[in-house]
């Protein structure tokens, strides 16, 4: 998304949110308090942010290794995202995951939540900051066990594929590995995603429910504590 528009969306949001927060004293925002008040707010919305992007993260990593097992590897796009390479299956998987989060509403379920967190932690509520800690760590072991949900599948069946290669060019030594394995296992991958692109859907919905779920979770955690 163009930095312009995530810029406007964060102005409209913003004024959403002061239409029902409390006005606050200007010379309390001058204060050391309200500089508190302010990097409290930023951090909260950074550690949401930063939970929601790690387990996004998941189809990402999912896509690197199956792109490594089946020698897409080298097939790598800048990602507008990240910055940096990011393999062509991880790009379509991630695609994926987000016209899937966009049809259940999961947008407009953490707008939701980050509106009415303001609702349970109001201005000056000081969390626990190590609340925060937790949710990262726990987020980024459930990025790695999503990713292995969905690469397993797609991985063994890409490594029977090599197996098959290999015998037989193991029986008939004057074929090329090169020119005869690396287009099957090419040809493969895309073959066995196009085939399950409805496992990989409902596994895709409950990545968006179960991230959202520790999203909340994590602000209730912030108000009780």
């Amino acid at each position: 998304m163009p930095l312009q528009i995530r810029i406007i969306m964060a102005f409209m949001l913003a004024m959403s949110v002061a239409i029902q927060v409390e006005p606050i004293d200007v010379n309390v925002i001058t204060s050391l308090p309200g500089f508190m008040i302010m990097a409290t707010e930023i951090t909260i919305g950074l550690a949401a942010g930063l939970v929601l992007t790690i387990w996004f993260a998941g189809a990402l990593l999912a896509g690197e290794k199956i792109a490594s097992t089946a020698g897409l590897g080298f097939a790598a796009q800048v990602d507008p995202s990240t910055g940096g390479q990011t393999p062509v299956i991880s790009q379509i998987l991630y695609l994926f995951l987000t016209v899937i989060f966009l049809s259940l509403d999961g947008h407009l379920m953490v707008i939701r939540i980050m509106l009415e967190s303001y609702s349970i932690m109001p201005l000056g509520h000081v969390p626990d900051m190590g609340i925060l800690v937790e949710a990262g760590i726990s987020a980024a072991g459930s990025m790695f066990f999503v990713g292995a949900i969905i690469m397993l599948p797609v991985v063994i069946i890409l490594l029977m594929i090599n197996v098959s290669i290999g015998v037989i060019t193991r029986s008939a030594p004057q074929l090329n590995l090169f020119s005869f394995g690396f287009p099957i296992s090419m040809l493969g991958v895309f073959i066995v995603l196009y085939f399950s692109a409805g496992t990989l859907s409902s596994n895709m919905s409950d990545l968006v429910f179960n991230a959202i779920s520790d999203l909340q979770v994590m602000m209730e955690d912030l108000a009780n504590g």
